[in-house]
């Protein structure tokens, strides 16, 4: 396991999420009213980059079928929903939660450790 420094705190805003690449590993970093959050950077759907995507507190929303993940736990809330039809894809692209990484807060800076 690798603890990596990626930035400052203050360089991700609070509602807004940025991404990383650390150790080859694609991270994208959300920064919520709960505190900071790491996981994989592109939906487990479709493969679509979710920095494009809408964050809701702790709540991620990829941009292309909808689907939802709690960005605490890489878990799914909603699974691919938009536009009518795409559940058909969904027999084939079961539910997969988000890979999430341990991150952690040292005097204003954020770490995030990666395998």
């Amino acid at each position: 396991m690798t603890l990596q420094k990626i930035c400052a705190t203050t360089d991700i805003p609070l509602g807004e999420m940025k991404p990383f690449k650390i150790e080859g590993e694609k991270v994208l970093v959300y920064h919520t009213k709960e505190g900071f959050y790491a996981t994989q950077t592109n939906c487990t759907h479709m493969f679509v980059p979710l920095k494009a995507g809408k964050l809701d507190d702790c709540t991620v929303q990829c941009p292309f079928h909808r689907a939802r993940f709690d960005v605490r736990t890489g878990e799914v809330i909603d699974w691919a929903s938009f536009p009518p039809g795409v559940q058909l894809l969904n027999f084939v692209r079961s539910k997969k939660p988000l890979k999430t990484f341990p991150i952690s807060t040292e005097d204003g800076n954020l770490f995030v450790e990666v395998a």
